[in-house]
């Protein structure tokens, strides 16, 4: 008979049914799952369900490991939905992508603006947003405040900096929908750093936008399949509270970059695949991809493609 506690098994999606049966992703096989009887398997269910919470979505710390967790209701009454989060924030260097494009992400840590990493689920822009903070941290040492619902990777910790200095994260999740307060509460703690989790609510898309033209760095999530896509999305939901004109306006003024990450291959060897498109950082110089923006007529076929060549070449792209 099988001893093993739930964290001893090698899973990264977990699922509850009504009847509290536990099923993992088989490794074996791709898209399938299989059920499991963790000897723990009482105590981890007591551990998810004590937890007060007004949203479907929120986070569980079980045994020093975090769950981001969905709440669902179905026909047959309440399951959830977890994706088991890693111990510690991967390594930027090892999430498989080419040196040259994570030495120029790198080179924006002592700017301001907004960085938006784009995907579908599961395409690792999580983690992948998350391991950049990380890294700026390592490097320029400072402040970082997340606002999440969930928070999903554990970077709440002190980091020490290859200049000599300290990096200190703090991670904070949102209450009733409200990004607001969180985001008044952060650029009054000044942050060096600003994470936002992934834009789905206009007043998530609002306050990004606002912080990003605030002084500080901003990175970000959205999901979106293409580059396009996410740009007409977080302006669609910003457009709730201001015109799209005026989103348009502060989007093309502070932004920095975007990221578009697919997975692809099979598992456990899937690698990353990356549509990108920078902005001037220089604010002081013409940008033809602020321009773009500006006009609210998305053509950024011709720059994404110039951009990809001149990044693959190892040519500045400004």
């Amino acid at each position: 008979m099988d001893k093993r506690n739930l964290l001893d098994y090698n899973f990264s999606d977990l699922y509850i049914d009504t009847n509290h049966n536990f099923f993992i992703t088989d490794e074996n096989y791709v898209n399938s799952l299989k059920k499991v009887i963790p000897e723990d398997r009482e105590e981890f269910y007591n551990a998810l369900t004590s937890i007060p919470h007004q949203e479907s979505s929120y986070s569980v710390c079980y045994k020093g490991i975090f769950f981001r967790c969905e709440h669902i209701v179905s026909l047959g009454g309440p399951m959830y939905c977890l994706r088991r989060q890693p111990v510690e924030v991967p390594s930027i260097y090892n999430l498989g992508f080419d040196y040259r494009f994570v030495q120029y992400m790198l080179s924006l840590s002592s700017l301001s603006g907004l960085i938006i990493w784009a995907g579908s689920t599961g395409s690792g822009k999580t983690t992948a947003i998350s391991a950049l903070l990380a890294e700026y941290l390592k490097l320029e040492g400072g402040f970082a405040y997340t606002i999440e619902d969930p928070a999903e990777m554990p970077l709440e910790k002190e980091y020490s900096a290859f200049n000599g200095s300290i990096g200190v994260c703090k991670q904070t999740e949102v209450i009733d929908d409200n990004w607001g307060a969180p985001l008044k509460s952060a650029l009054r703690s000044h942050p060096r750093y600003i994470l936002i989790g992934e834009i789905r609510t206009p007043e998530a898309a609002q306050q990004c936008l606002r912080a990003a033209i605030s002084g500080h760095l901003v990175l970000t999530t959205i999901h979106a399949n293409s580059i396009t896509d996410a740009f007409t999305s977080l302006v669609k939901y910003a457009a709730y509270n201001m015109s799209e004109a005026s989103a348009y306006d502060i989007l093309s003024r502070g932004i920095l970059g975007i990221v578009k990450q697919d997975l692809v291959g099979i598992a456990p060897n899937r690698h990353p695949a990356l549509e990108t498109l920078f902005a001037n950082p220089d604010p002081n110089k013409g940008c033809q991809v602020r321009s773009i923006i500006r006009s609210t007529k998305l053509n950024l076929g011709t720059a994404i493609e110039s951009q990809a060549i001149k990044l693959a070449q190892g040519i500045s792209l400004f």
